[in-house]
């Protein structure tokens, strides 16, 4: 009786502590791994047993990055574990993984600009994290030529891929919080990173750094951002925007988005059921969604013959927007430094790009925008390399940067 005593005390106890104020604030330890939000165990390097700091930012562990995952421009590819804060509530300590690139060479007086690189949507599964299935070759290419440049990479994998707990996937503060935690850990990595920062990302990314740019001074004063630059940025204004009339019945691999944008959506309503946006056909690669990344994932969608007619119930993306419209929002659109924002002609996204432009410009913020003809999502990435690259450079430098709002 005894002993039955001490555990239902022991259990009491236990519940009393995570109902106290401010226990987010405390050392806690990782979430329990999810098989319905593609969590599974790596490596043991992605598994922290131990309490997680409460202070963000503390570099957890590190090791060499293999081969396949590594970036051949890079003196060192290394691996990283550190401590964040959980974006969708605001408070939780949580783990993050992650990846740092330096350079080959002699660091310049004061040590390597930093690129903090924000990564598009790969899928929801930990298998997904860059930093452990390396990455794309577009990507590859791009982060190459920063390197090339003389900045190091700092890429973080976005809260809950790699490590146990849920992806938020599109939550902007979840993905700013563990972009700026990159940066502080890596800091503590090398001590030839220079605190001189370039925020740069692509699609999600390009949206998870231009919300970086808003949370910065307020989550981590403490970091020297110089500006940033994003390519194929996210953005849904408050307001409707023209678009393009749409082909429903032409076969597009994008719906491979909307299976993570539903997984995503269960993690702010855990009512809702597959079977209410998807048609049978469609909901045929939902569970296959929780683990696959999306090159895969994208094939199988074409595979299969889906349309937007064929695999999507009528009014389901407006539904889904209803669900992200809080997650996606930036803090704000004035920014204290210049934007780079690039734009494809092709780029189903291209209206709320220019809406972004045109929205930060009015709110005071310096924007560098370039509009690249006949180039879709991806076709930009690379090839804004050579503008971005003299942008950042005259970040680094100081200098002035001239606004360019037009981009009709």
């Amino acid at each position: 009786m005894n002993r039955l005593r001490r555990m239902i005390m022991t259990m009491v106890a236990a519940v009393t502590v995570l109902l106290l104020p401010g226990y987010g604030q405390a050392q806690t330890r990782i979430p329990i791994s999810d098989e319905a939000q593609g969590d599974r165990v790596l490596s043991p390097f992605y598994v922290w047993e131990g309490n997680i700091p409460a202070r963000p930012g503390q570099l957890l562990r590190s090791e060499p990055l293999p081969r396949a995952a590594s970036l051949l421009a890079a003196r060192e590819n290394i691996r990283i574990l550190y401590s964040s804060t959980d974006g969708v509530g605001g408070k939780v300590p949580i783990v993050v993984s992650g990846a740092v690139y330096i350079p080959k060479g002699k660091p310049p007086a004061g040590g390597w600009p930093i690129i903090a690189w924000g990564h598009g949507t790969l899928g929801i599964g930990d298998g997904c994290a860059p930093s452990w299935q390396g990455r794309a070759y577009r990507d590859i290419a791009y982060l190459s030529r920063w390197l090339n440049e003389g900045f190091a990479v700092v890429a973080t994998d976005y809260q809950g891929l790699g490590v146990p707990g849920p992806n938020p996937a599109l939550n902007n503060r979840s993905n700013a919080y563990t972009l700026l935690d990159s940066l502080r850990a890596a800091f503590k990595l090398s001590p030839s990173l220079s605190n001189r920062v370039v925020l740069v990302g692509q699609s999600q990314g390009g949206a998870a750094v231009i919300a970086t740019a808003g949370y910065g001074p307020s989550y981590a004063p403490d970091i020297h951002i110089l500006g940033a630059i994003a390519t194929g940025a996210m953005y849904t204004p408050p307001y409707p925007l023209k678009s393009a009339p749409v082909d429903l019945n032409k076969v597009e691999e994008t719906i491979a988005y909307q299976y993570y944008s539903v997984l995503a959506a269960q993690q702010i309503d855990s009512s809702l059921q597959a079977s209410e946006i998807f048609t049978p056909r469609g909901e045929a690669l939902f569970e296959h969604a929780r683990s696959t990344c999306v090159i895969p994932l994208e094939a199988d969608v074409v595979l299969a013959g889906l349309t937007r007619a064929n695999a999507l119930k009528p009014g389901a993306q407006a539904r889904l927007a209803s669900w992200w419209s809080d997650w996606q929002r930036f803090p704000t659109l004035k920014f204290a430094q210049p934007v780079f924002v690039s734009i494809g002609t092709d780029d189903p996204g291209a209206p709320g790009q220019r809406a972004l432009i045109k929205d930060a410009c009015a709110a005071g913020t310096t924007i560098e925008a370039h509009v690249y003809p006949g180039r879709d999502h991806s076709g930009t990435v690379n090839l804004s390399l050579d503008d971005s690259v003299p942008f950042a450079r005259r970040l680094i430098a100081g200098e002035h940067i001239v606004p360019r709002c037009a981009v009709d």
